[in-house]
């Protein structure tokens, strides 16, 4: 009998194509992967630690995970495993926890299998997790998330990323572009680019600062890939974000008119305490760029709320910048402490009920921003590509620029591109639509 293994995965997109990636070379091995809420005799818990709350919900899978047998070896990986090995080893349950690099070599780890009463560390210091390992997911058969960069080079005062995977790394572009065909080959539709920070690709391996190639010529490159009918770039930084790029993406084939960009915060002061690499008007000047190419462009935001020394005036001063501002939607983060950076350590924190009422705030503008969008986007032609999931009866879909529509469910449609009309909002805020007519089409 084949020892089963499951899954689950905390955080980014990029630790999505990486859990897809470890579970390939557990098939690789004999293994047989099964669903997280299936009994195994393996579960690998992928973690996260952007936030505080992504570090809680690890010990509730732990246990939805012995619920299902108790008996069952548990691994943990990841950015978590990696800042706090100790910690999780002394999670009740835990068996194994690798760090940053030990996370690919995995199977290594499992010549025995018996229960522990102290989770056993393999982690590495973080000056060594310098090599590259290529991943991508195909768990979905609508999208895959390709990784093209790892690392960060970047020292902003409240994130813990570089001290979790290192320094500033990429994949080769010779590899990039072989791990697109073969999502391509498995009839995958779309392809998201993802990384730490994947602006900053061409870095080699082994602390090398010089760029092999650029992030436009990565995308360049991509677009030529045959077969791949989406490429959408996930979240860049608006410093690394190049008029080049943006004016590229708008006459390309296959990349999406979808940007998401990382804000932080719309006061100029907080984002020089947070040690970002740019200003506002750098950042209005990249929105105004896109929507100038592309004003039917998708534009998602990140922004935290709460940043120590963060005064009402200076919140007011960002969620007036995002009302005015051209943008379709927000990630809102609420400011959480992270042990051994510089921000932990500042003066004046924000009470948490304070970035609570903050966040929701955000959050209510986000509702606001998006309705407007989709609004904006009403009586317009665009293409949807139909996910595979029914939900309560219905099947979803995303245009080319994130709307999100539904329609009854129709298993025929499933990974298939088709023309709509976008016509109204529905109950659930998402659009309906009407099929373009063959005989009409573009």
């Amino acid at each position: 009998m084949k020892k089963k293994v499951a899954f689950y995965t905390l955080g980014c997109k990029l630790n999505y194509s990486e859990t897809s990636t470890i579970a390939r070379s557990f098939t690789n091995s004999g293994y047989e992967n099964v669903d997280f809420e299936q009994r195994a005799d393996i579960y690998v818990i992928n973690t996260c630690s952007v936030t505080e709350n992504a570090d809680k919900r690890f010990k509730t899978i732990v246990k939805k995970a012995q619920k299902s047998n108790p008996e069952a070896f548990l691994i943990a990986i990841g950015c978590y495993a990696q800042l706090k090995p100790e910690e999780l080893a002394a999670v009740d349950g835990v068996d194994l926890v690798l760090g940053a690099t030990e996370k690919f070599k995995i199977t290594d780890y499992l010549n025995d299998l018996s229960k522990n009463d102290h989770g056993e560390v393999h982690s590495c210091e973080i000056q060594e997790a310098d090599f590259y390992v290529g991943s991508y997911s195909l768990g979905d058969r609508t999208r895959a998330f390709l990784k093209v960069q790892d690392g960060c080079d970047y020292k902003c005062t409240y994130c813990t990323i570089p001290l979790a995977r290192g320094i500033s790394r990429s994949d080769t572009l010779s590899n990039v572009l072989d791990n697109a065909r073969e999502i391509s080959a498995q009839g995958i539709k779309e392809i998201v680019l993802t990384g730490v920070n994947i602006g900053d690709y061409g870095k080699g391996e082994f602390g090398n600062k010089r760029h092999e190639h650029t992030f436009l010529q990565l995308v360049q490159a991509l677009d030529k890939v045959e077969g791949v009918e989406r490429l959408r770039i996930s979240s860049i930084e608006p410093n690394l974000l190049k008029d080049e790029t943006i004016r590229f993406v708008s006459k390309s084939s296959s990349f999406v008119p979808h940007f998401h960009i990382p804000l932080q915060s719309g006061c100029n002061e907080i984002l020089k305490r947070m040690r970002r690499r740019y200003m506002r008007e750098l950042y209005s000047n990249r929105v105004a760029s896109i929507k100038k190419f592309m004003p039917h462009a998708c534009i998602g935001v990140d922004v935290i709320v709460g940043f120590p020394g963060e005064t009402e005036e200076q919140f007011l001063e960002t969620y007036n910048y995002l009302n005015e501002l051209e943008v379709s939607y927000l990630h809102v983060f609420t400011y959480s402490e992270r042990a051994n950076t510089e921000a932990a350590q500042m003066a004046d924190p924000v009470p948490f009920k304070i970035r609570q009422k903050r966040s929701k705030m955000l959050r209510g503008l986000s509702v606001k921003k998006r309705r407007a969008f989709y609004e904006s986007q009403l009586g317009s032609i665009r293409t949807v590509l139909f996910e595979g999931e029914n939900k309560e009866g219905y099947i979803h879909g995303f245009t080319e620029n994130y709307v999100k529509v539904r329609m009854p469910w129709d298993p025929g449609l499933c990974n298939t591109l088709h023309e709509v009309e976008l016509k109204e909002i529905d109950e659930e805020g998402l659009v309906r639509f009407d099929f373009v007519p063959e005989k009409i089409r573009v």
